[in-house]
């Protein structure tokens, strides 16, 4: 493993980054404003089943794949465009049901949210292409541990750190968000919003290209 001295760079460039607001943050924003504390929470640890994969494909080499072809990262690239603007629709179609419903709508079940926040995170390329990028810098040819498994144990690290990091925007945002959920015509914009959010998602990753 990393030594101390090399483990402090790497925990502090770790923290700036986690801490930089991004697709990530901005879809757990959007999943508390909505649904609440919970909904968040579960949209963090979704995120963070996300990177484990990519972390896993970045250190067996899979994820260079992306980094090379560009076929393979248009599709990629395309399929989570395309699932973020189904998230937009549904997050519509929850708001004009939330308008003409008689009683409160069933919450989405924190399972679902979980295993969109993965999803989300997957079928995002830059997110693959920044691992395979930012924790090689980190990596110690040297070293007695193999390079794999110290891609591995630093991308846990990130991860850790940036789940903290969501989980605390989850945290605070549910504080805000609770004052005006139950209001229904709020509620209804709330749903509005996360919908442009998706679609703004949507449009950033449409338009992201390998450099």
């Amino acid at each position: 493993m990393p030594d101390l001295a090399s483990l402090w760079p790497f925990f502090l460039a770790a923290l700036a980054l986690n801490l930089t607001p991004g697709a990530d943050m901005t879809y757990v924003i959007a999943r508390t404003a909505t649904q609440g504390r919970a909904a968040g929470v579960a949209a963090s640890f979704g995120i963070a089943g996300g990177s484990v994969v990519h972390t896993a494909l970045a250190a067996f080499g899979v994820s260079a794949i992306l980094a090379h072809s560009e076929a393979a990262f248009v599709t990629v690239k395309a399929a989570g465009a395309a699932y973020l603007l189904y998230l937009a629709w549904k997050a519509l179609m929850a708001g004009a049901a939330r308008a003409t419903a008689t009683q409160v709508l069933p919450p989405i079940p924190l399972w679902r949210i979980f295993a969109e926040g993965v999803l989300t995170n997957v079928l995002n390329p830059k997110v693959a292409l920044f691992i395979l990028a930012f924790l090689p810098q980190f990596v110690d040819p040297t070293a007695t541990a193999p390079v794999w498994l110290q891609i591995l144990f630093l991308g846990t690290l990130f991860n850790i750190s940036g789940t903290a990091v969501n989980c605390i925007v989850a945290l605070s945002t549910a504080a805000a968000a609770g004052l005006i959920r139950g209001s229904a015509g709020l509620g209804r914009w709330l749903n509005r919003l996360s919908a442009l959010v998706f679609v703004g998602l949507a449009i950033r990753l449409a338009l992201t290209e390998r450099r």
